[in-house]
């Protein structure tokens, strides 16, 4: 595509989704009849529910809704929550050079701030090695907080979501600290428990820098009260020794998140570990992970791998193991447009437009996954209400 009429058309799409979630709060969106259906409902959630207290499939909005506005910002996690997200993933935790926990997708901030516009900040440009990968541009753990604050948030990327340049310079990067903060508040205010699905970035590489990542989560959250079971704060990594660590420190529910099947975890490289993440997702693989999580975050492609051309295959047996070693899957991640989605589901070419996602998530959920990351909740509701309405 790329005309200006398909890319109205796209614009047009978009907005009657936003328009649906928006007018449907109270009903459209208000599932808490048709959640129950599906395997549970919004509850009181929080101390008492826990994770049964959720919907299944779950929406989780994946750095918040960053389909809609710059992700890890307050402006995208509040947007998800009113757009009925039933988690928000509020916080990719990273450290800055003073100790305290803050929001980025990465450390590297050149993608995600306007740092580079900062000539004071010039010098800290520098390349590192990251996880085994160069990486140039600048690190939060170079940085302190009171230094971070000065800088505001950009669109990580604007190829494909060019209408979340214009929120560009609104928002500040987040600490932890504000976003436990953030969750009180809203839980008062939407007069239910707020979740939100907090990950730890880079824990190897941080702890090599004594800056340990595992105690100082598990320090706010005990200081907030919020490191129990029933806490509604769920810990994710793609480190299983990181969140091995956080089994020992706090009893919140912990998910490890798995890549394609023949990367190998950070830290597994580091210690020597021969395994790959093929080998975490046999039966054995998955009672070890059962051990000390309760669930496991995959990518899309370790349910239902593409071919060549980018289309679909037949599922594997990984949510059926996974079900049968007591964990639950949320998968990330889903998105509307047409270069995330595998081939059969595109319409068009235009990296900005949509394609049919609808027609995704029903291939997805028919695996029986128990919730997925989604950068459009709003969408990923729609589609719950669909499977439920079946």
């Amino acid at each position: 595509m790329g005309t200006q009429d398909n890319e109205q058309t796209a614009t047009t799409g978009r907005r009657t989704l936003l328009g649906a979630a928006v007018l449907g709060a109270g009903g459209v969106l208000g599932l808490s009849g048709q959640a129950a259906a599906a395997g549970g409902g919004h509850g009181g959630g929080g101390h008492g529910g826990g994770l049964k207290s959720l919907p299944r499939p779950t929406i989780i909005g994946h750095r918040g809704a960053s389909g809609y506005r710059p992700e890890h910002t307050l402006g995208s996690y509040q947007l998800a929550l009113d757009l009925g997200a039933d988690i928000v993933e509020a916080g990719d935790l990273v450290p800055t050079r003073d100790g305290h926990l803050v929001c980025r997708h990465e450390p590297e901030i050149g993608g995600t701030t306007d740092v580079a516009s900062h000539p004071e900040f010039a010098g800290r440009r520098k390349t590192k090695s990251l996880d085994g990968v160069p990486t140039t541009g600048w690190f939060t753990e170079d940085f302190t907080l009171a230094e971070l604050k000065t800088l505001r948030a950009t669109e990580r990327i604007p190829a494909n979501r060019p209408h979340n340049t214009l929120y560009d310079g609104r928002w500040e990067i987040p600490t932890f600290e504000e976003v436990l903060a953030w969750q009180d508040e809203q839980t008062r205010k939407k007069g239910r428990q707020v979740w939100i699905y907090p990950e730890l970035k880079h824990p190897t590489y941080f702890r090599e820098q004594g800056l340990g990542l595992e105690e100082r989560v598990a320090k706010v959250l005990r200081r907030h009260g919020k490191d129990r079971e029933d806490s509604p704060v769920i810990l994710q990594s793609f480190e299983p020794t990181s969140i091995r660590r956080m089994d020992r420190l706090v009893g919140n529910p912990l998910v490890v998140l798995l890549s394609g099947a023949d990367t190998r975890p950070w830290d597994f490289e580091t210690t020597g570990d021969p395994r790959t993440t093929a080998d975490l997702i046999t039966p054995a693989g998955l009672r070890e992970i059962a051990s000390y999580a309760q669930g496991i975050g995959p990518t899309l492609d370790l349910l239902i791998p593409k071919d060549a051309a980018g289309r679909l295959t037949s599922p594997t047996t990984l949510v059926r193991d996974a079900h049968k070693a007591g964990l639950l899957l949320h998968p990330y991640t889903m998105r509307n447009e047409n270069p995330f989605l595998p081939a059969e589901f595109r319409k068009g070419t235009d990296p900005d437009a949509y394609g049919d996602v609808f027609g995704a998530y029903r291939v997805y959920f028919a695996t029986g996954i128990d919730g997925v990351f989604t950068d459009n909740p709003d969408t990923g509701l729609l589609a719950r209400q669909d499977l439920v309405n079946r």
